[in-house]
């Protein structure tokens, strides 16, 4: 199986910032990967979500397949072409959404059967059946294993159980996936906020990756109601039992703070919808925290959204004038927010792996720590 490059090449304490390298470009790690859900970034040309710095964009298994079809995706060349992406492309397994999203579920060893929050239609979803969606189908470089994401709050029992239904479920995904050579596949940590679950299921997946190969390992389950004190003391105790040489990834998160707090701890991707879904409801976001654009103290500031981004969303355009179009119902005000949005995050990466390659990520962690507000 391809385990992609991962060159790390500088840490500060837990914290560190290399380069994952895939047959359709680097990956600069922190990274922060815009949510295509569909396809799209929600707001955005494929362009603007390259030059906001973006490296890499993650494509949603459950919504491609109920529309417009996996199968049609691949007949029309693949996730990459149908959506005018040529950089790497992550896919979630679907089974988030199923868990979320579906009218009606029903979990067994098989895999999970659920409705369509669409049209009803009934869908059977193993992990065979995901692997053949994001890797044969969808293309995706870089697949993640079928999960089960645990309820929060969750009794001991049951966590336990949904995080070994997990680690079955991912043995099943990595032989289904097999050998190839430029795609990869990544392991899924369940557990709830159990440590020694947390512990078990990193250390069973670990042994999964000597004895087969996954080429990353993901943290899931968190982002789920949990909060930020209890997602941090997660991560405490998951990530020291992850290898090294391989990216670490924290699924759905999230919040600056929580982005900030989690490279202190050795993460090194993350995904949200948080950018685009925030700013499609006004939310403009700094180191403070956010803002909220509809506010009346806004409509006659003639100062840009955050003239310290370098991105014509967040510099070229007046908070009054944005205050007008989202108050107006205007489309444009919510595409400049998500587009801004999505710079400042792609700028928190960038500032962050130039904070660990100086050896000063300690003063950047204190002082964003300090401003934020959130």
């Amino acid at each position: 199986m391809a385990k992609f490059p991962f060159e790390i090449s500088a840490s500060d304490g837990a914290a560190r910032t290399g380069v994952l390298k895939t047959p359709r470009g680097d990956i600069r790690t922190p990274a922060f990967m815009p949510v295509g859900t569909a396809g799209t970034v929600k707001g955005l040309y494929m362009d603007q979500v390259r030059e906001a710095g973006s490296d890499i964009i993650l494509g949603n298994t459950y919504h491609l397949m109920l529309r417009p079809g996996a199968e049609r995706v691949k007949k029309l060349g693949g996730l990459h072409k149908f959506g005018g992406w040529s950089g790497p492309i992550l896919t979630d397994s679907g089974g988030f959404q199923v868990w979320s999203l579906s009218k009606l579920r029903k979990m067994s060893e098989e895999g999970v059967e659920f409705q369509s929050h669409l049209d009803g239609s009934k869908h059977m979803l193993s992990p065979e059946r995901s692997i053949e969606i994001q890797a044969d189908l969808l293309g995706a470089d870089i697949s993640m294993q079928l999960d089960e994401c645990t309820e929060y709050p969750s009794p001991y029992d049951a966590a336990a159980k949904s995080m070994e239904l997990s680690l079955r479920w991912g043995k099943r995904s990595l032989a289904a996936f097999g050998e190839r050579e430029n795609q990869t596949l990544f392991a899924i940590v369940q557990g709830s906020t159990f440590e020694d679950l947390r512990r078990m299921s990193a250390q069973a997946s670990v042994r999964e990756d000597t004895a087969g190969g996954y080429g990353g390992f993901a943290i899931g389950g968190l982002a789920v109601g949990e909060g930020h004190d209890a997602m941090c003391e997660t991560l405490d105790v998951t990530v020291p039992h992850l290898p090294k040489d391989r990216p670490r990834y924290l699924m759905g998160v999230g919040k600056p703070i929580d982005l900030v707090e989690a490279v202190a701890r050795g993460v090194d991707m993350f995904d949200c919808v948080i950018p685009t879904r925030s700013g499609r409801h006004g939310q403009v976001w700094t180191d403070k925290g956010p803002y909220n654009i509809k506010k009346a103290q806004y409509a006659e500031d003639e100062t840009p959204l955050d003239i310290s981004i370098d991105c014509p969303a967040s510099r070229d355009f007046s908070k009054a004038y944005v205050h007008h179009l989202i108050r107006s119902g205007e489309l444009l005000g919510a595409m400049v927010l998500s587009w801004h949005n999505i710079a400042y995050f792609q700028d928190l990466m960038g500032r962050m792996r130039l904070a660990i390659s100086a050896g000063e990520f300690d003063n950047f962690l204190s002082d964003f720590r300090s401003e934020w507000n959130g």
